[in-house]
């Protein structure tokens, strides 16, 4: 017999299996008053009648039955007993006799009683009395008690009918119905299992019943359900007290439970028994299949009715829509939390990989998939594989560390889907027996996330023994989010793969500032604080024969290998266009062409590019969509915007490029930067802007403040503006004109604007 399956015998004739339930069902049904009692005296068992008889209630198990019976000349139990001096003779003939009820009335009763051929000293005493009218009322009283049960029994299922008529409120269905119930049927508790793909998982229990030990699970075939889907119908049962043998052997693992109508014995798990001794199992029929399993029951030995199962056969046919409704809103609302979870999670892991610091995502889905296992209620440990020896090593939560003698790839395979597999840890799996021979929780999942950033990862989402597997709903909710921490945990190692590759591209094409007579130059560079990855804002100063110099400031939209390695081409091509000596609106024309050929993604740049004539005092240039460019006018009394503007580089072929023309004068300012620094804002939104620029350059370069550190003045008071916080890359450059030509200071106008219309070249 495989390990686990339902153990099932017959008990044929009047055995040790049904003679219980016939007693039991003898002492219901006569109207006599029936004690048993031992060698002892003590009484073992009563019926209601006779407990109605002598007004004790319960009381009259352990009592001595000599305190029952009048004696001529005795009272009360005095001395050992003996059945001789009982009063009454023991060997089955019928006399007259007194018993005493609980509050010292005779009663006048017709009675036999004989020894019982059982192991032990048994009697079995049997009473009627003797006054036909008492007679009579008893029988009376009995017909009113019968009546008073229907009636309880038929009011009840009437308002479980008025209850749950078009009731779409499922806590009303699965609380109040399983209350009124166990209320109709006079019972312990009611528990309602609901059928899943792998068997019945426990989804009601009435309130009698909170802190019991539950099954809430119960596989295809291996428990009652089992019989109840063979039978059709409600089936009584009762769990029969363990043998001595039983007993003898420790920890019980199964019991023996008794079909009261065919004296078949099932032989359960001790985990999968409710916490009754009689109990009918109901099952729920839609569609041609059982939806569900009803289980009503009582804590002591109870007699089952056949009335009282058909009762609950009927409302099993009512329930069985509501059930089924029911049944399918249960799993939509379970899948609407799950799906609502998994978007939380994988914020949270968003956040970790934009944020760019500490663990990042790899290092969170530990934590996520814990905050996962809470809500399956199941605990979530980390799953290794040794490099070298391929062993599998779990961090069990009971045992610690310990090897796994599985195969990973052969789990995972028939499970996976794309690049991460979520494996079903059931009762029938191999990786199930492993864990619970370890004494370990072996019901859950082998989440399975292929390698990451060298390494396979994987994750045991495990539950208790005994208790409910994964739905589909939860093992489709783990799957979906192995697929989300995979995909977010190789975005984050590809942006750190890009991050490497640009700072090596950046650091190649370091921002320089070469030496150039007759100028004093000074620039900054500040990454964003928010910005994980490189951006594409660059400068330079070259310097050029003939007492000239090319100056260049950019920004390759993007951030990352990308934006660097546009920026590279940028500088290297615009380097090699000012030792052509080729005008700055010809250079940018002739940049534009070869940007849209050499990147394939929609990258641009903007850009200022000047070339500076000492010798004439002027500086010609083109601004491509940057920012404009600001001249401090020696002395600091004013500052000018270079304000001749063309579009960007690298969007569309056929623009026109123009030159701006510009001439100079001893102790000029140029400053550039790029839009970083105007599109700054504070803690409350506001732009820093092309005025406030403006503003702190007057204030920054005023007479009592030296050249040295002006841009690094500037950008202090950028950070200060936006509190510590910028949101994007900050380049600044500034240049001053000290050694200029002959032609420095004339009257001629400051700036001009001479078009780089059609042949602005050589």
């Amino acid at each position: 017999m495989a390990r686990g399956e339902l153990s099932t015998t017959h008990v044929g004739g009047i055995g040790e299996g049904s003679f219980a339930g016939a007693l039991s069902k003898l002492l219901q049904l006569t109207c006599e008053a029936v004690l048993v009692f031992d060698g002892s005296g003590r009484v073992l068992l009563a019926n209601d009648e006779a407990a109605e008889l002598l007004g004790a209630g319960e009381g009259l198990v352990g009592v001595d039955v000599r305190t029952l019976v009048e004696r001529e000349g005795r009272q009360g139990a005095e001395g050992p007993f003996e059945t001789g001096a009982l009063g009454i003779p023991t060997d089955g003939s019928v006399a007259l006799a007194s018993l005493r009820s609980a509050d010292g009335r005779p009663h006048a009763v017709r009675v036999r009683c004989d020894a019982v051929r059982a192991p032990g000293e048994t009697y079995l005493l049997v009473a009627m009395p003797v006054d036909a009218d008492a007679l009579a009322d008893r029988e009376g009283a009995r017909a009113m008690a019968d009546l008073r049960r229907a009636n309880h029994r038929l009011s009840g299922t009437l308002n479980i009918v008025l209850d749950t008529i078009d009731s779409g409120d499922i806590a009303t269905l699965f609380e109040r119905t399983l209350e009124e119930l166990t209320d109709t049927m006079e019972a312990d508790g009611t528990l309602v299992y609901l059928s899943e793909a792998d068997g019945f998982h426990l989804r009601g229990i009435s309130s009698g019943l909170l802190g019991e030990r539950l099954a809430r699970f119960m596989p295809f075939g291996r428990s009652v359900e089992r019989l109840a889907i063979r039978e059709g119908r409600a089936v009584r049962l009762r769990v029969c007290a363990p043998t001595n043998a039983s007993l003898r052997q420790g920890r019980l693992t199964k019991r023996d439970v008794l079909n009261e109508e065919t004296g078949e014995v099932l032989r359960m798990r001790v985990d999968t028994v409710p916490p009754f001794t009689s109990f009918i199992v109901v099952p729920v029929w839609f569609g041609g299949r059982v939806i569900s399993i009803i289980e009503v029951g009582w804590r002591r030995l109870h007699p089952l009715l056949k009335d009282d199962a058909r009762l609950l056969d009927s409302v099993a046919r009512y329930l069985s829509i509501q059930l089924a409704g029911a049944f399918a809103t249960l799993r939509a609302r379970r899948a609407d939390r799950l799906a609502s979870l998994a978007t939380e999670l994988r914020e949270e892991l968003l956040t970790s990989a934009s944020e760019g610091s500490g663990e990042g995502a790899l290092g969170r889905i530990i934590d996520v998939f814990s905050e996962a296992g809470d809500e399956l209620e199941a605990a979530v440990v980390t799953v290794r594989e040794n490099d070298r020896q391929h062993v599998v090593i779990a961090d069990l939560p009971l045992t610690g560390s310990r090897e796994l003698p599985v195969d990973l790839d052969a789990l995972a395979e028939p499970y996976r889907a794309g690049d991460v597999a979520v494996v079903p840890v059931r009762p029938d799996s191999e990786l199930f027996s492993l864990l619970r021979d370890m004494g370990e929780p072996c019901v859950g999942a082998l989440v399975d996330l292929g390698e990451l950033s060298g390494k396979r990862r994987c994750l045991l989402v495990l539950r208790p023994d005994g208790a409910e597997p994964l739905d589909e709903t939860e093992l489709d909710f783990l799957s979906g989010l192995a697929a989300d921490a995979r995909d977010i945990a190789r975005g984050e190692e590809a942006r750190e793969q890009d991050k490497r590759i640009s700072q090596a591209l950046q650091t190649g094409m370091r921002n320089e500032l070469q030496s150039v007579e007759g100028l004093t130059s000074q620039a900054v560079y500040s990454s964003a604080t928010k910005a994980a990855s490189v951006g594409g804002d660059f400068y330079d100063l070259i310097r050029l024969p003939g007492h000239r110099a090319c100056v260049i400031m950019g920004d390759v939209s993007g951030k990352g290998v990308e934006a660097a390695s546009v920026a590279a081409a940028v500088k290297t091509a615009l380097g090699a266009y000012a030792w052509e000596g080729l005008a700055p609106a010809r250079m940018v024309r002739s940049l534009n062409e070869f940007l849209l050929g050499f990147s394939r993604l929609e990258t641009f740049a903007t850009l200022f590019v000047g070339i500076l004539d000492l010798d004439e005092a002027t500086i010609r240039y083109c601004s491509a969509g940057h920012p404009p460019a600001v001249l401090v006018h020696a002395g600091a009394d004013e500052v000018s915007i270079l304000d001749v503007q063309s579009g960007v580089v690298g969007a569309f072929h056929d623009i026109n490029y123009q030159d701006g023309l510009v001439e100079l004068v001893p102790g000029d300012v140029l400053l550039l930067y790029t839009d970083g620094t105007t599109e700054a804002r504070d803690p409350r939104g506001a732009f820093f802007g092309e005025d406030g620029l403006r503003e702190a350059v007057m204030r920054e370069s005023s007479p009592d403040k030296p050249y040295d550190g002006f841009v690094d003045r500037l950008l202090a008071d950028l950070e200060g503006f936006t509190g510590q916080n910028l949101e994007d890359d900050v380049a600044m450059l500034a240049l001053r004109f000290d050694g200029l030509g002959a032609r420095a200071g004339s009257a001629a106008p400051r700036e001009g604007a001479s078009a780089d219309r059609s042949n602005s070249g050589r």
